[in-house]
């Protein structure tokens, strides 16, 4: 089953017998699920799982839900502040999707966005912040998908939330995409909810609503992103306008977590789709699976390919006229760019303690960083 079909699976969208019988099937799966979820986080919240504490700040960004909410884009504008504060910020990730020990795509991503900011990919988090501050390099990590990899303690967890999908169906995985449920937003120290301009003002009223009855002290910590269009990239690096596709026909093709979002940022870019090839989240890209593409853009009578930065980054070079659709995080509200500022500024490095090892601190929180 594609992500298409099962995501109108998992909303309801699929009608008859068995797309009923399947949904109950799921449900029974997410009963067992929760239970395990809710057990887990019991034990990092009695104290009977450990958590380990950085030599430095971490800042940690995640979600709720599986799937894209904008993260990529966000842990760059992060390292970014975190630069222009003079701090020396590091990336630590679980490097999912990753094959044969080679970089996956955020990361091959991220590297373009943030060339000059270290960036380990681990699915131990705990040894990848230390092999980080090891080296004395860094001064503060960011770890991107970090919400439920409680081992690392974090002194700001950033969660994200997609206005398009904010509660992944209202379910717990795999009968919807929520990966814990939303009383572990009560662990947040502010909400980002993302691409809050594809929605109306009455459906993120009712987003922020939901998100205060689950956690009702982030009442005046919720801040709005939208993603902008910004131009065209190629694999040679180049960039073009977006006015070169401006009401031309173009067949998008992507393997991320939310196809619908990127193909309504694509149609308010200015171009006509008039086809889509979607792919599973992280897809990696077979010779026939391009072959295919191109068969079904020439067959729609346009050579004009648009896939996101995570695609383009793990395709072969000969894939000329494949480009990728650049995005700008924006927050169209200053003061919740300036909120974001200020809680990125007070992540001070901490002097170690003497006769503590630099990767397990035990040290308290840096307080200010929880200040809004």
């Amino acid at each position: 089953m594609n992500e298409s079909k099962f995501r109108k699976l998992l909303s309801g969208q699929s009608t008859g017998v068995l797309a009923t019988c399947l949904r109950s099937l799921l449900g029974a799966a997410s009963l067992v699920y929760s239970l395990a979820i809710r057990i887990r986080n019991g034990l990092f919240d009695l104290g009977w799982k450990s958590i380990h504490r950085s030599a430095v700040p971490v800042i940690s960004l995640g979600n709720v839900t599986t799937g894209g909410t904008g993260k990529t884009p966000l842990v760059a504008i992060v390292c970014s502040l975190l630069q222009e504060s003079g701090l020396r910020p590091g990336i630590v990730s679980r490097g999912y999707g990753a094959v044969d020990g080679n970089p996956n795509d955020e990361k091959l991503v991220l590297n373009l966005l943030c060339p000059t900011v270290p960036h380990v990919q681990n699915p131990d988090r705990v040894a990848a912040a230390h092999s980080l501050t090891a080296a004395g390099s860094v001064d503060v990590i960011v770890m991107d998908d970090g919400f439920q990899h409680r081992r690392l303690h974090r002194d700001l967890d950033i969660v994200l939330i997609d206005a398009t999908n904010p509660f992944g169906y209202g379910f717990q995985l795999p009968r919807g995409l929520l990966r814990e449920p939303l009383s572990s937003l009560k662990r947040a120290d502010v909400v980002m909810i993302t691409r809050s301009d594809l929605v109306s003002e009455h459906d993120l009223a009712k987003i922020e609503r939901r998100i205060i009855a689950a956690a009702p002290q982030l009442a005046d910590r919720i801040l709005h992103v939208e993603f902008q269009p910004t131009s065209l990239r190629s694999l040679d690096g180049s960039t073009m306008s977006l006015s070169v596709v401006a009401e031309k026909p173009v067949h998008l093709m992507a393997g991320i977590g939310n196809p619908d979002a990127f193909q309504t940022t694509a149609i308010r870019a200015g171009m006509r789709v008039i086809g889509t090839s979607w792919f599973p989240d992280h897809h990696h890209y077979t010779n026939d699976d391009l072959q295919q593409v191109q068969q079904r853009a020439s067959s729609s009578d346009t050579e004009r390919i648009v896939t996101t930065l995570k695609d383009l980054v793990k395709l072969p070079k000969e894939c000329h006229n494949i480009r990728a659709l650049e995005i700008a995080a924006v927050f169209p509200n200053s003061q919740h760019m300036d909120a974001l500022r200020g809680l990125i500024n007070r992540a001070q490095p901490r002097p170690p303690k003497a006769g503590r090892g630099r990767a397990e601190r035990s040290d308290g929180p840096g307080e200010g960083m929880r200040e809004m």
